[in-house]
């Protein structure tokens, strides 16, 4: 009888975690006026992943903006344990000459405009690989609220 009850516990809790869009829909990046958030590519994934992000309000003209944001960035897993800051890849129309690819998104100063982060599937300074299991990008921009991602890990 226990054992029904697990199974329908966990059938509950996938089906909280399953996607909402189908497999190749877009989602526009989730956010607020400080910036967004959009959904790693590929997703689910083994074993690095991309994630895109945006510094302050694109939707409102970003030309002009001269103000420099402090962003950070933590891939959590399902313990609530930071398993890795995700590294800075490239940026989208904007130049930046203070970062460099590969810098870790830990307090960086960045401007307006679209930005991706690259995370490699591994634990942070290590060579080993992630669990797969469901894990939860982070970010954080000017000390504001966060925004989350979940992500998928696919061995």
């Amino acid at each position: 009888m226990s054992h029904r009850w697990a199974a329908l516990v966990l059938v509950l809790a996938l089906c909280a975690f399953a996607p909402k869009n189908a497999a190749g829909q877009s989602q526009p990046p989730r956010g607020h006026k400080s910036g967004g958030l959009g959904q790693n590519y590929p997703n689910p994934f083994n074993p690095e992943t991309r994630i895109p992000f945006t510094v302050g309000d694109i939707e409102a003209s970003c030309t002009g903006d001269t103000q420099l944001h402090v962003v950070s960035m933590q891939v959590i897993n399902a313990l609530g344990q930071v398993v890795t800051v995700p590294v800075f890849e490239s940026t989208a129309g904007v130049s930046i000459a203070a970062v460099a690819n590969g810098t870790p998104i830990r307090n960086l100063r960045l401007p307006c405009g679209k930005y991706v982060a690259f995370w490699d599937g591994n634990y942070q300074g290590t060579t080993k690989e992630v669990a797969s299991g469901i894990y939860v990008v982070r970010l954080v921009i000017d000390q504001d609220k966060p925004l989350s991602r979940r992500m998928f890990v696919r061995k």
